[in-house]
């Protein structure tokens, strides 16, 4: 008989195997409210706009991590990028009203029946 070990408690109190995506955007919005960023006066408004910029600077930042290398060299570094453009993503999506998890479920639903064309012998699939 195996006895289940406890999980182990992540930032927060929460379980960081099991975290969801309504939990993680939860953790987003108590870090905006703790710096006081959905405050009208806030020197970075929460606003779709300005989340759309912020996402796509960190995602280059991510990309920057393997310019002229096929691999990224610190792994820390680009653990932290992809959180930093996570992070964003959950934000907004939040603040457009949009279910992310269920955005995301039906586009893997949509990609299952859509049709790409094959590629030729030698080149990459898109």
């Amino acid at each position: 008989m195996r006895i289940a070990k406890p999980p182990e408690q992540g930032f927060f109190g929460y379980n960081s195997t099991t975290m969801d995506l309504k939990e993680l955007t939860e953790q987003m919005q108590a870090l905006v409210a703790a710096k006081g960023w959905d405050q009208p006066a806030s020197s970075k408004p929460q606003m779709p706009r300005n989340l759309a910029i912020s996402l796509v600077l960190e995602a280059s930042e991510v990309l920057e991590l393997f310019q002229w290398q096929d691999e990224a060299a610190d792994q820390a570094a680009l653990a932290g990028e992809l959180a930093d453009t996570m992070l964003y993503l959950l934000q907004l999506a939040s603040v457009s009203g949009i279910d992310l998890e269920q955005a995301v479920l039906s586009k893997i639903a949509q990609n299952h029946q859509r049709q790409w064309p094959e590629h030729q012998s030698g080149e990459a699939p898109l």
